[in-house]
Order: structure tokens, then sequence, then C-alpha cells
């Protein structure tokens, strides 16, 4: 297999990676970011940072309250709470319905990405409307007890009491509700390049997946 693609300074490299809940989009793009040295950014981790501080504080007016928020958020902050409880969970696809509260995450997203010329944002809107103008997008797809296994054993860390069950329906519901949802649906983009995480064996056969596009895309962008 030959060596990786190189990004040199001057490169502009955008990737969106979307699926559904422990798809297995988060380790994909985490472990590519790294490798390629690009900056990673999780929106489902924007939301749940949201959830947690509405549920947590309670404010009288949430939209000012989270623009106030997501003005002073940093990459550092944001990585550093744990957000991963099902009540955050179910809450943060009850606030995705919101279009309020979608435009103030969506715009902390794009002016990430502008920040940045190398980035990978993951999450379930990020090929189709924050950025449709990927350079790639790929498509996270997980068969639901592999899906919920895998959060399980996440999960279980923190949490020695949680049930298998508890954690399988509370994936089931917050896909359901973001396939169904009127504002910026969990679909997959038209050009979308599907990463099907329950058929590839391990976490390498995922890497080298990716790996194969991105290098096809830096080589087609900038030469070898």
């Amino acid at each position: 297999m030959e060596e990786n693609l190189k990004l040199k300074k001057h490169h502009n490299l955008i990737i969106a990676a979307d699926g559904g809940a422990a798809s297995g989009k988060t380790t994909g793009a985490k472990r590519i970011s790294k490798k390629y040295g690009i900056k990673f950014l999780s929106s489902g981790l924007l939301y749940r940072y949201a959830s947690n501080q509405l549920l947590s504080h309670k404010p009288k007016n949430a939209i000012p309250y989270l623009k106030k928020c997501f003005s002073q958020l940093s990459l550092r902050k944001l990585n550093n709470k744990n957000l991963h409880s099902p009540e955050i969970s179910t809450y943060t696809s009850i606030i995705a319905k919101d279009k309020k509260i979608r435009n103030i995450l969506k715009n902390f997203q794009t002016k990430f990405a502008k920040k940045y010329n190398k980035v990978c944002i993951e999450g379930r809107d990020i090929g189709t409307v924050i950025l449709p103008k990927a350079d790639i997008k790929f498509f996270f797809k997980c068969n639901i007890d592999v899906a919920a296994k895998r959060r399980f054993k996440e999960l279980k860390k923190t949490n020695k009491s949680i049930k298998f069950s508890e954690v399988k329906k509370a994936m089931q519901i917050r896909d359901n509700l973001d396939k169904k949802r009127k504002n910026s649906p969990l679909i997959q983009a038209k050009n979308a390049v599907i990463v099907q995480t329950d058929k590839l064996k391990n976490i390498k056969g995922m890497l080298n997946k990716m790996s194969e596009v991105i290098d096809r895309k830096i080589k087609e962008k900038y030469g070898s």
C-alpha cells in the first residue's frame, strides 16, 4: 500500500462526516483528522453542550443565553465536558428541532470551517446544510444492535448501572427524531461516500477506506 499523501500548509481540505448515533463517524473523523493534521469538530458535542447548559442553568431566555455561551466556547472547554448521559441524549433530540438553536450552532461551525483551512466536522447535517460545498462527504451507516453495543461499552466506563436496553432505546429515539425533523434532517448527501462500519472488520479497515478517498481528492486538487 502506498504511503498516504501529506497536506501542505497552503492546501485546503474540508471534510463532512455524517451518520446516526454510534455509527462510527466520530471515531473515523477523529482518527482521520489526526492522521492528516486536520482540525476536528464534533457537531453532536456542540448540541450536547447546548443541552447540558440549558438543563444545568435553566435560563429564562434560552436563545440569548446560548448565543453568549457559544461566543465564548473553545474546543478545549467543549472536549473537557462529559456530555453522554441518556438524559442529555434525549434532550438533545428535542432542542435539535429548534431552528433558532440550529442557527446558533450553524454559525459556530461555519466560522470554525472558515478559520482553519483544513477541517473535518462530523454530525448529522454537515454535508447537506453546514458544509454543502465540502471537498469530501462521508456518510456512516451501522446496524442498530452493533451501534448500541458500541455506545453501551463506552458509557459503561463512567456509569456502571446503565442498562443496554436503555442505551439502545435512547439511540433509536434520537435517530428517528433526527430523520423525521423538519429542520436539517439526518439524510445522506447525494455525493457522499458510504462507510458501512458494521461490515468493515475493524478501525484500520475503516481508516484505509477513508484514506483512499482523501488521497484521491488531494491528488485531484493539488497533484501528487
